[in-house]
Parts: structure tokens; sequence; C-alpha cells
């Protein structure tokens, strides 16, 4: 099978394999992509380096993700120590003799 596409190593070592493939549809829809082949094989090893779990996965059992509209608001309004020390750097460092003129 080859080198997995990504590995995890949290609690158990974990495979997992990635095979898709895409077609150009056909110039009535603007050669707009259609997925042809999307196949995700999860592999699971045990702490002795034994297969624990398998689980494959494909284009028809995979489930659509919905998406939240939802924003998060940022909470931080005021600048911390370390960005007021890091925009004086940058200001000394861009005018080391402070004679820049003020742009207005």
């Amino acid at each position: 099978m080859g080198h997995p596409s990504t590995k995890s190593t949290f609690d158990n070592d974990v495979w997992i394999y990635i095979e898709r493939i895409n077609d150009h549809s056909s110039i009535i829809k603007f050669g707009e992509l259609k997925i042809k082949k999307n196949n995700v094989l999860l592999i699971e090893f045990d702490n002795k380096g034994l297969l624990a779990k398998k689980e494959f996965s494909d284009l028809k059992n995979m489930q659509k993700v919905t998406l939240s509209r939802e924003e998060t608001e940022t909470t931080l309004s005021k600048k911390t120590f370390i960005y007021d020390f890091l925009s004086s750097l940058r200001q000394k460092i861009n005018d080391p003799l402070g004679v820049r003129k003020k742009r207005n």
C-alpha cells in the first residue's frame, strides 16, 4: 500500500490513506470539477504495532458537513504589552534617529 497520506500519533498510531480523483464535467457546466472517487482508509495500530481497527469510507457513505454561518466576536480590545513593545521596536528600526517626518 505504500506510505500513508498522513499519520497521527496521539494515543495509538493512525495511518490515513486518501485517494481522490476529480474529473472535469461537460462544457455546459463550464468545466466544473466532479468528484469521481473519494476513498479514505483509516488504519489504527495498538501499542504493540498490531492492527486494532480499520475503517473504509467512499463517496457513497461519506457524510455531508454543514458549516455554521455564525461569527465569533473577539473580546480583546486593549493592546497588550507585547504588541506595544513590538510596535515601539518596529518604529525604532524604521527611524533610528527619530528624524523622519510624520505623515499627515
